[in-house]
């Protein structure tokens, strides 16, 4: 086996985006520990329609829905709107069958202006994944602006609380080998 397969959801619709940035940081992270692949994606790539009326039945999204379910191990992130997750977020895991995350390992993260919705993972997040019966990791990250710079995430301590997340995939990723972490880039 070449390695687990990760799937990587941002929540939000801007381009660019920190939330985006910090899955994708996040993502790298795991394949330079565990190795394998990342399918990682946000709102945008689900179509100009997702979210609408005139939403297709088999639209672009069903592919990105198909690789979230197939992963191994789940990377999700929202940026903070209104003191939650973006109500898009929350559609497209409304179209996840309420069985097809249960036992998977989840690592929630969120984006925010600032340090007052640091809260939002575990009042918002890790119940909406509760309800799935996904195992969701004990550490989850919340990134302010402050935490990024012109090259991504550059915060020490955010890095550190990531890598802290990346590494409780371990356990759940058995038939893995665990490789140790290198640095990223």
């Amino acid at each position: 086996m070449s390695g687990p397969r990760f799937a990587a959801f941002a929540g939000s619709w801007s381009q660019p985006s920190k939330t985006r940035i910090l899955i994708e940081e996040a993502a790298s992270r795991a394949i330079a520990r565990f190795g394998g692949s990342a399918h990682v994606f946000d709102i945008s790539d689900l179509g100009p329609d997702f979210g609408s009326l005139r939403q297709p039945q088999d639209g672009p999204h069903q592919h990105h829905i198909d690789e979230f379910l197939a992963a191994d191990a789940l990377i999700v992130a929202s940026p903070v709107y209104k003191g939650s997750y973006t109500g898009l977020f929350k559609h497209f895991i409304d179209l996840i069958d309420p069985a097809a995350l249960a036992g998977k390992p989840v690592l929630l993260a969120a984006t925010g202006g600032g340090d007052r919705h640091a809260l939002v993972i575990e009042h918002q997040l890790r119940p909406v994944f509760g309800f799935f019966e996904a195992h969701t990791l004990a550490t989850g990250l919340y990134a302010s602006s402050s935490d990024f710079g012109s090259d991504g995430l550059t915060s020490e301590a955010a890095i550190a609380r990531l890598d802290r997340a990346v590494s409780q995939f371990t356990p759940h990723l058995p038939r893995f080998q665990s490789a140790p972490l290198r640095a990223v880039g």
